[in-house]
């Protein structure tokens, strides 16, 4: 049985403290064009709007009012996907994604129960209050499961960013 999936591409690497990750999905598209035949029946694919880093940052939160409007962004195309019947497939090389993707189901579906399968050489669970680096993609887990892990504190934050944080971590005004 074929799936209508909908590819959601982010090419963003606000998260990480090196340029690169942003390009990951044109590569990913290039290889499949030449190599795999479609075995889907409907892709419609959409291009998350990234904005410029402008907004208020800190170092124990890099880009982080970016990070949240580029979350808030793929939180919209995730519930706007599942709410039309489509698999929201994102595809990004910036791990702080993962936070509006994981607010996006949880937006379209408030009473599920939310299963996620995490491959990755870490756990992204830092928060601002236990960053080593600052860097949002070690983040994003934390952020979905509502965690500072103030066990761990290794700083205390200011205003802005615990604002920003906050509001991360209750985007879609759902919380565990």
């Amino acid at each position: 049985m074929k799936k209508n999936i909908r590819l959601i591409e982010v090419c963003s690497d606000l998260g990480a403290g090196t340029r690169g990750a942003s390009f990951g999905f044109e590569a990913l598209e290039q290889m499949a064009q030449q190599e795999i035949a479609n075995p889907f029946r409907t892709i419609s694919a959409k291009r998350c709007h990234i904005p410029v880093p402008n907004g208020y940052s800190s170092p124990f939160a890099r880009n982080i009012e970016t990070i949240y409007q580029t979350c808030h962004s793929i939180a919209n195309e995730v519930h706007h996907s599942i709410n039309n019947r489509h698999f929201p497939v994102l595809i990004s090389g910036d791990h702080s994604c993962a936070a509006g993707t994981i607010a996006g189901i949880k937006m379209a579906r408030p009473n599920a129960r939310l299963g996620v399968v995490w491959i990755d050489a870490h756990a992204d669970l830092h928060s601002p209050f236990t960053t080593p680096s600052g860097n949002m993609h070690g983040m994003p887990l934390a952020a979905s499961i509502n965690e500072d892990n103030k066990q761990c504190l290794r700083q205390e934050i200011d205003p802005f960013t615990l604002h920003f944080w906050t509001k991360l971590k209750t985007l879609g005004n759902i919380t565990p």
